[in-house]
Parts: structure tokens; C-alpha cells; sequence
């Protein structure tokens, strides 16, 4: 684990998995907005290059840290650096990864446990490291990073099931926070341009890529405006929120045959 710390001064906001994709997107966008940043992810070369970005054109204060949130002693390391952040506005638990193509039975059950711990677990931590300096502020924002696919079991069993913990958490939070000055956000983007897919191992020509993409910085424009207006679920795009809409609303029994219909589709493709 590497630190790299700063003086503390103005209003900070840290984010993890924040080395590309939607984490890098939000860095960005609150660096535009005065924001000093912690930054955390694993790939130490693309958080160095893009601290050094941020802290050249947009004259604010970066860190990073260089964590694996998979693993307890180096997620501790991170409360307490939240802990002991008295100036700490804003909370992105973006970190996150895919469960890949294979059935939930081929999968190693470590992958399973470690995806929740860093979907679930490293978001409740920190999540609970933040409030109490938040409240003594009276204001602040928590954002967890969930799915469009958190509405949906198709996207996988686990990947589904860890994300959906997150909208839960992030309406029970809602709800125990929102009058004293705290909005939480579950934001929960569709297929987004990111290197997501790619370390799933699909290819540039692979079915997924006939999708229609929102770039990373469009997802994380629209969730910053929902978070203004207090919003706690954020769906960007309309075609995602039509989406969500039909998950919720559909009778069980049309749902259980359109995934049936999709994964005897997808197998087919993965066959081929």
C-alpha cells in the first residue's frame, strides 16, 4: 500500500475505483468544481498520471492511495484516512467488477466473496467511517455506484445481487439521513464506455458492443444533477429509466421468460 498525502484545506471528496471509467469521470468533474481529491484504486501508474493532470490544470490539492479493497487491513486504511478527514464533503464508492461469462457454480467462490466485499462491504464501511463527520457539518453526499443490471438477476447472479444491496443501502441511508442535510445517491448507469467489458474479455467485436454506450462523463454529469435535487435512485438515460421502469412493474412470470429467452441467446453466442 502507497500514500501520498496532502494539506488539508479546502472541501474533499474521495472516490474509489478511481483510476478510470465513471471514477476517473467524477475526479475530473469535482476537480472543475474546487474539490481537493483522494483518490483510490489499484493501478498506481493511471492514479499518478491522472493526479498529476488535475493538480496541473485544475489547481487543486490530489491524493491517491494505492488500495486493494479486497483485502481488510488496506480497506481499515482507508476509514481511518476518512476518519481523519474533517473536511470530507463527498463519498463515491464506485470500485467495482464484473463476474464474467461463467455460471455462478463455475465461478471459485472466492471471486464471489471478494466481489462482495468490495461491492458491499468496502461501501458500508466507508460508508459509516464518513456520516459522523458529515453530520457535524450538517451536509455532505454519499454515492454508491450500483447498476441498471441491479434491477435485473440477467446481468449475473452475483454481480445483481451485490448491486441491489447497494440500492437498499443507499434508501435506507436516504431515509435516516436526508433531514439532516445528507443526500445519498444509488447511481445506477447502463452500458457505459469505460474498460469494464474489456477486462470481462470481450473483444471490440463482440455482441455487448452493439449496445448503444453513455460515455462516463454523461453518467456522471447526470448524477450530479440528481444529487442537487436530492434524488436517491439516479437512472442516467432514458432508455435505462424505461428499462428500469419494465424490471420493476413486469409480472414475474414475463420477466422469467425473457431471461430465459436471453440466456439460451446468450449461451448460443458464447457456444459459437
Amino acid at each position: 500500500m502507497i500514500e501520498k498525502t496532502i494539506e488539508e484545506t479546502k472541501a474533499t471528496a474521495l472516490i474509489t475505483g478511481a483510476s478510470s471509467g465513471i471514477g476517473a469521470a467524477f475526479a475530473r468533474r469535482l476537480a472543475d468544481n474546487g474539490f481537493d481529491l483522494i483518490l483510490i484504486a489499484r493501478r498506481e501508474e493511471l492514479l499518478v498520471n491522472l493526479c498529476k493532470e488535475l493538480k496541473d490544470t485544475k489547481g487543486i490539492n490530489a491524493e491517491y492511495m494505492l488500495i486493494d479493497l479486497e483485502k481488510d487491513n488496506e480497506l481499515k486504511i482507508v476509514e481511518e484516512r476518512i476518519k481523519k478527514t474533517p473536511n470530507l464533503e463527498i463519498l463515491v464508492n464506485n470500485a467495482g467488477f464484473g463476474g464474467g461469462n461463467k455460471a455462478f457454480y463455475e465461478i471459485p467462490i472466492e471471486d464471489h466473496i471478494n466481489m462482495v466485499k468490495v461491492h458491499n462491504i468496502a461501501p458500508l464501511q466507508l460508508a459509516h467511517a464518513a456520516i459522523p463527520g458529515l453530520l457535524i457539518k450538517g451536509k455532505g453526499a454519499i454515492i454508491n455506484v450500483s447498476s441498471i443490471g441491479s434491477f435485473s438477476p440477467s446481468s449475473g447472479v452475483m454481480y445483481s445481487t451485490t448491486k441491489n444491496f447497494l440500492n437498499y443501502l443507499s434508501e435506507s441511508l436516504d431515509l435516516l439521513l436526508k433531514k439532516r442535510g445528507i443526500k445519498i445517491q444509488a447511481l445506477c448507469p447502463g452500458f457505459t464506455t469505460t474498460d469494464f467489458h474489456k477486462k470481462l474479455g470481450y473483444g471490440s467485436e463482440h455482441p455487448v458492443y452493439r449496445r448503444k454506450f453513455m460515455t462516463a462523463e454523461k453518467v456522471v454529469e447526470t448524477s450530479l444533477k440528481a444529487l442537487k435535487k436530492g434524488k436517491v435512485y439516479c437512472i442516467p438515460g432514458f432508455r435505462n429509466k424505461l428499462l428500469a421502469f419494465l424490471l420493476r412493474k413486469l409480472p414475474k412470470r414475463v420477466l422469467i421468460f425473457a431471461y430465459r429467452k436471453m440466456f439460451s441467446k446468450r449461451k448460443s453466442i458464447i457456444e459459437e
